[in-house]
């Protein structure tokens, strides 16, 4: 019997091991995708072939004729994703073997995704602000753009950025310890410069980081302003041209033109902007000890030119390498007079003059992968910029028994590198991890001369300690530091709660050396300072629902000294007062606090928030009193104690109604700073070194802004604007700033075939209300006021070109007329 059973069961799996087995076979899906609009054939398509489960199996582009065929996809449930720029995703399940394995769709129509459009093409009309995780996002409408020319002039319309109009320098929330990045990188370019060159129209969108995540840079201590220009990737050829003018008492001409052309696997992008134009600022401070008076006056004359040329390259679906170049060239002239006036006695003037050329170039490179998993990528760039300036300041005076007249010459080279790599894992749905390094070189040589003016003669000098004084003779200066760092975030998020950690690791190196030649010796002044630190931070967010959103978070940041900081080159210098670097800065650390209550409302939304800062080792101001003459004052910098700053933020976008929106913010900080500063207890025509007295000085500081951007839609056409802006006293270490008050007013008007073609006018400060005035008692008493060319008013006019659609036949033709050179932009 159990033989018989053997048998049978031997018998049996002979007889299936005998039948055919069933052949697994690879399916082929094809089809024709046309732009649903134009009932047209759409070339370079992208198809994906994915599982149910969202991971990528294979793909390909369409042809020029719209058609497609994707070969070897395995037998079972596939998705068919079909995606281009500008249209909205169609995605289509289809069972190969099932269904057969030949599946062919037909003809798939694409639909235009206006929400996805690029905003070069696209634009909101009105101005919005978003509360994100980790910062505050500001989307450029077209109203903003109204308010003027250049990146400076929309800063002030930003919720907690100032722009100081005589000297370029940005604050965020009233300290210019803040970053400033476009399309997230760094330039050499400096701040003041960059900004005046950034045309308004080209910004997309402005991000205020308060408090960054452990993935950025943690320098800056009040944050990063993050400024993201539009990326015109529309197919064909496209651009944008912009002109301007302003005028108060000289005339200032900008404009920018932007080029791209894309086609297929190619995105060739170039452009062009300038700024030039002479402007006139002037002033006085008075004494009120011995009632004497500066006098100043300046005017400069300012060329810049930006380029840039750019080129994205998507090798398939998975890899994209781009690659872009920025070439700044700079050409300023500045002249004017500084007068001091002493009762009974004739004006005595320091005329001065200065031509500085520079030149900033920056070489960036990004390798970006996308994995099979969605949202798994890995991005790897290098970016390298130099910048080389030449400065050349003649100073002459008149009815002064001292100094003789004499010449500075200042040759800066800097160059930059930074390497990073960043990894993005989704580890499920609702979980994120993200890794990176970085290396930062920063590498700087000055080199100084000054000729008219023996070493025992100048009489310009740096404290040194408090009580030594160095000449500042024929010097060379060099300043080079090392950052490298790792970085880890983990977020995740709930139902309705979300968290995210993180932490950065940085070892940095410093080296500074100040070579001097003196008349009978030379003196080397060399500076090392090694460090190593640890950067955490930590985001939660609670939205209870879809109106309400609750974020706090805590970050600890660094804000390292800046070249100029350090410099011990004298950077300026006036008949009564001269600023200079100090070489032992040692950093500075935050840790930041904060907590913010997003509110959507039916119309509009509101943002409100707090926050706290510990500062420690804080880098401040520091006045000494010239011991070589008592009337002259020295301005450096120096390390203190450690302070603290709080303050509350709120802000809103609203549409009352369907004709008027506006953008309002309201900030309030107290700040309390620590300076070094000396102080005479004598008059000065009999004081000697013994009346001076070296004190500390301890300032509480309570400011408050507020700033309003109103918009009236008159016509569909037709925008006007208004703009509003108070900034309350604040007190310095060395001064009080008295309040500052300012109304602009503008129009923008669209024409042409889907307003192509924008003009705008603007009239700045129509008050003429916004003036720099002070008061203060260090060193000595003293008042004073600085005004500019701010009752202004500015004229625009841009206009865009090119479509934002592809054509195959129009592609044909002008392959075709290549061989008679009209090729195009390539």
């Amino acid at each position: 019997m159990k033989k018989l059973m053997f048998i049978c069961v031997l018998l049996l799996s002979v007889i299936v091991s005998a039948q055919p087995a069933k052949e697994l076979r690879d399916g082929t899906v094809s089809g024709r995708v046309i732009d649903a609009s134009l009932n047209q054939p759409l070339p370079y398509v992208n198809v994906i072939i994915k599982t149910t489960a969202n991971q990528t199996i294979t793909g390909g582009i369409t042809k020029d004729d719209g058609t497609f065929e994707i070969k070897s996809i395995p037998e079972g449930d596939v998705v068919v994703s079909i995606q281009y720029i500008g249209f909205k995703t169609i995605a289509k399940t289809v069972s190969v073997g099932k269904n057969g394995y030949d599946i062919a769709l037909g003809d798939i129509m694409l639909e235009e995704d206006v929400a996805s459009l690029d905003e070069v093409t696209v634009v909101a009309e009105v101005t919005t602000i978003q509360q994100k995780v980790d910062r505050k996002v500001i989307n450029v409408g077209k109203d903003l753009t109204t308010t003027g020319p250049t990146a400076s002039d929309i800063m002030n319309n930003i919720p907690s950025v100032n722009v100081d109009q005589q000297t370029g320098n940005i604050s965020l929330r009233g300290n210019e310890n803040v970053r400033v990045m476009v399309d997230g990188k760094l330039s050499n370019v400096p701040i003041a410069q960059l900004l005046k060159q950034i045309p308004s129209t080209s910004i997309k969108q402005i991000e205020l980081i308060t408090n960054p995540s452990a993935k950025y840079n943690p320098e800056g201590m009040s944050g990063i302003i993050n400024i993201i220009l539009h990326k015109n990737t529309n197919i064909g050829f496209n651009g944008n041209i912009n002109l301007g003018l302003t005028k108060e008492i000289y005339a200032k001409f900008n404009s920018s033109i932007d080029l791209n052309y894309r086609n297929g696997k190619f995105n060739l992008y170039g452009s062009y902007g300038n700024n030039i134009g002479k402007s006139a600022n002037y002033g006085s401070i008075e004494r009120l000890d011995d009632n004497s008076e500066q006098l100043f006056d300046f005017f400069n004359n300012n060329k810049s030119h930006l380029y840039k040329v750019g080129l994205d390259f998507y090798m398939n679906d998975n890899n994209t390498v781009s690659f872009f170049t920025n070439q700044n060239i700079y050409d300023g002239f500045g002249a004017g007079t500084t007068g001091v006036l002493y009762p009974n006695q004739p004006l005595q003037q320091q005329i001065f003059d200065n031509d500085t050329q520079n030149l900033s170039s920056q070489y960036n490179g990004v390798f970006n992968h996308k994995f099979k998993k969605e949202g798994e990528k890995l991005d790897i760039e290098a970016d390298y910029s130099v910048f080389s300036q030449d400065e050349i300041a003649n100073f002459n005076f008149q009815n002064f028994s001292f100094p003789p007249n004499y010449s500075d010459f200042v040759n800066t080279d800097r160059d930059q590198t930074t390497i990073n790599v960043d990894y993005v894992n989704p580890l499920s749905e609702k979980a994120k991890l993200e890794i990176g390094a970085e290396a930062r070189l920063f590498d700087t040589k000055i080199d100084y001369t000054s000729t008219g003016l023996s070493v025992n003669e100048n009489q310009d000098n740096i404290p040194n300690n408090g009580d030594e004084y160095i000449p500042t003779p024929q010097t060379d200066f060099s300043y080079k530091r090392d950052i490298y760092s790792l970085y880890a975030t983990y977020g995740k998020t709930f139902e309705k709660w979300s968290y995210q950690v993180g932490l950065r690791a940085e070892s940095v190196m410093e080296d500074a050396n100040a070579f001097r030649t003196l008349e009978n010796s030379t003196e080397n002044t060399p500076f090392e300072n090694d460090y190593f630190q640890v950067y955490p931070s930590v985001f939660l967010t609670y939205s209870p629902s879809d109106k309400n959103s609750y974020q706090m978070s805590y970050s600890r940041r660094v804000d390292r000294p800046g070249l100029q900081q350090v410099n011990p080159i004298r950077e300026w210098s006036t008949p009564l007062i001269s600023s200079f670097g100090n070489t032992e800065l040692q950093p500075q650390f935050t840790n930041s606090i904060e907590a913010n209550y997003t509110r959507k409302l039916e119309n509009g939304s509101i943002t409100g928030g707090v926050f706290y800062r510990l500062v420690e080792d804080e880098i401040n101001r520091a006045v000494f009193i010239d011991r070589l003459d008592i009337n002259k004052n020295i301005l450096t910098y120096d390390n203190f104690d450690n302070t603290t700053a709080f303050g509350i933020e709120l802000s809103s976008n609203f549409r009352p109604t369907k004709w008027w929106n506006f953008n309002a913010s309201f900030d309030l900080y107290s700040r309390k700073q620590k300076g070094i500063a000396e102080t005479l207890t004598a008059p000065t025509n009999v004081a000697t070194v013994d009346d001076i007295i070296l004190e500390t000085i301890e300032v509480d500081n309570l400011v408050w802004n507020f700033r309003m951007f109103n918009n009236f839609k008159a016509t569909k056409k037709l925008n006007l604007s208004v703009f509003t802006m108070y900034r309350g006293e604040e007190k310095g270490l060395q001064f009080t700033r008295k309040p500052m008050f300012m109304v602009n007013t503008g129009l923008r008007y669209s024409f042409l075939e889907d307003d192509r073609a924008t003009f705008s006018f603007n009239y700045s400060d129509i008050f003429n209300t916004m003036k720099f005035e002070f008061e203060g008692d260090r060193p000595t008493p003293q008042a004073g006021q600085f005004n500019w060319e701010s009752n202004s008013w500015n004229i625009g006019l841009s206009y865009r070109f090119g479509g934002g659609k592809y054509r195959a036949l129009q592609r044909k033709n002008r392959d075709d007329n290549e061989k008679d050179g009209s090729g195009g932009f390539i």
